[in-house]
Order: structure tokens, then sequence, then C-alpha cells
């Protein structure tokens, strides 16, 4: 990119961190990312963000001022919507999805109803709001085993657990409940995992995740070793454009823009099976949406300035809708 357009996106704030249970995988991928900007030219700063407090950050990103924000954060409080509303509410331009795609994407009860309601495959599942789960008994009984237990509201595999055993149920869910209020019990699917990227409102390339555990939990994601990838996947092209056109069609029924990544099992038909939408996978050059981007020929760093244009052009799009909106109401 030439040097004056890249002095034209400003002053970057790189925001990480937060104080959900998320904050170590967000340092690294902020700390990536901030990296990656500033070995391309790019005028960017650190912004740690340690509280959910609404005045606290507003202080701290007026401090900051900054032109744009590179939202590299996950968990509550980053991919949920609130951060985003709060860049609305001051008008800052940010990467990424707005509030309620973000809200949506986070909440797998809420995105789940809309990918069925469209009908996208999903895994069979019940919700739970209360850890007595006597009165779901038999709807759970009717879900074949193993059964995957996980908080309605958080990545990365946290509170996650995978069961053979109805007799771990009570323990699965005592962990997901000690992270959320809502709690999902669904049906494991055997097949191959699946993970598909989007970049400006387009696949990229298939990914194989292959954990050498029997289950990929949260130690097969983010211990060193633990798992394989085959990038891009060894699939037939009609299975590959079937698991792309799914993923796009999720990040498109959210309201998705700038990026995203769907994770999908495809079982042993060859069927797909949607399990959620990340509004904002890892960031770290070895993360899923950068092996993704490499494998399509988009380098890391090429990936974080492309990242930011698209915050710039998603604002510059609101500007013109809310332009010709204004001018229609004022006819």
């Amino acid at each position: 990119m030439a040097v004056e357009k890249i002095k034209s996106l400003g002053r970057i704030g790189v925001l990480m961190g937060g104080a959900s249970s998320e904050r170590e995988i967000s340092l690294g991928s902020g700390n990536a990312v901030l990296e990656a900007l500033k070995k391309s030219g790019v005028q960017a700063i650190s912004i740690d963000i340690k509280t959910e407090n609404i005045a606290e950050n507003i202080r701290l990103l007026k401090e900051s001022k900054i032109d744009c924000a590179f939202i590299a954060m996950h968990g509550r409080f980053g991919e949920d919507g609130q951060l985003q509303a709060l860049l609305d509410s001051l008008k800052i331009i940010y990467s990424g999805s707005g509030s309620l795609a973000s809200r949506l994407a986070m909440d797998k009860v809420a995105s789940r109803n809309i990918f069925q309601r469209h009908h996208l495959g999903v895994p069979r599942y019940i919700v739970l709001n209360n850890i007595d789960y006597a009165k779901y008994k038999k709807e759970i009984d009717n879900l074949a085993l193993p059964w995957v237990i996980k908080p309605s509201t958080h990545g990365s595999s946290v509170g996650l657990s995978i069961i053979e055993k109805k007799k771990d149920l009570s323990e699965a869910l005592n962990l997901a409940f000690n992270f959320d209020k809502t709690v999902i019990i669904e049906e494991y699917i055997p097949g191959r995992e699946m993970t598909v990227g989007i970049l400006d409102e387009q696949p990229l390339p298939v990914i194989e995740i292959i954990p050498k555990k029997k289950f990929f939990d949260y130690q097969a994601k983010y211990q060193y070793g633990m798992t394989d990838y085959i990038v891009p996947a060894k699939l037939e092209e009609a299975v590959v454009l079937k698991l792309q056109s799914l993923a796009l069609s999720a990040h498109r029924l959210l309201g998705c823009k700038g990026f995203s990544r769907a994770d999908i099992i495809l079982d042993t038909k060859n069927t797909p099976f949607i399990l959620e939408l990340n509004s904002i996978p890892g960031l770290t050059p070895t993360s899923l949406l950068p092996k993704a981007a490499r494998a399509a020929g988009i380098e890391f760093e090429q990936l974080c300035l492309r990242l930011v244009e698209l915050a710039y052009e998603k604002a510059q799009d609101r500007f013109k809708a809310a332009s010709v909106q204004n001018a229609g109401s004022s006819g």
C-alpha cells in the first residue's frame, strides 16, 4: 500500500484485553495486530481494555485520540456488541461487525434461531436457563450421546464439556453455568471439523481441524502441537462450495461485516452443520482466519491493513445510507 494511503488511515487504536475469561487470548490477538500494523507503517497504539465500566472506557478512548479502533477483543464486552455500541456513541470508526450483529453472533441461542429459520443445518440441541434440569430430562434423553455442553455466550471453548456418559452431565452443567446463565446441551455430531473464514464478504479457503485428542476442546485449541490443520482442506469441490456458501449465508443472516469465521461439522454423509459464527476470530499469524487468508495469498500484515480499510469503507457506507435517508425524510 502506498505511503500516502497508509498515512490517510490516521491513528489506529488496537483494542485488546478486556475483563472476560478470554482476556489472555485477546491480548495475544491484539499484540499480533499491533505489531503487524506498525510493520506496515501505520500509526498504531495499544489500548488495553481492563474494565466494562462505560465511563472509564469513554475516558480511555477519548484520551487516546484515535481515528479508528481495531477491535481485537474476544468474549464479553468485545464480541457481544457492547463495545461496538460504545464506539458508535462516540462516533469512532471500528473494524468488524456492528453492535447488533456482534450480539447475535456471540449468543449461540439467538444465532441458531436465525439459522434454523433460514434452513441452515444446526445440531439438535436444547436450552437450559436453570441448573435444575430435571424438567428437561425427557428432552435430554432424546439426544444421542455424546453430548456437548457449553455456555450460550462464550467462545474459545471456555466452559465447554463433551461427555459420553449421562452421569457426567451434572458436573458439566455446573461448569457451564459458572460462565453463563444460559447453557446449551447439543448432540455431538461425529464427523470432520471444518472452519470457513469470511473476508470482505467473500469466503476464504476451507480449513480442516484434526485434534490429536478425541475432541477439539480448549486444550486442543491453544496448546501447541495438540491439533493439526489442513489448509486448504482436502475435499471435493462441490463440498468446498457447500461449506463456503453455508458460512457466507450465516455471515449475512446475522448482518456481520468485514470478516468472520464459521465453525462447521461435516458429518459422515458430507452434510454440514454450523456450530457457531465468530464475529471476531483469533488474530495471531497462526490463528485460523489468518491461516485461511494466507492460503488465499494474503499475508498477515496485508490482512490487518485490509481490516482497517474495511472499517473505513463500512463507515462510509453508513454515512451514505444516512444521507439518503435524511434526503428522503426531508422531501
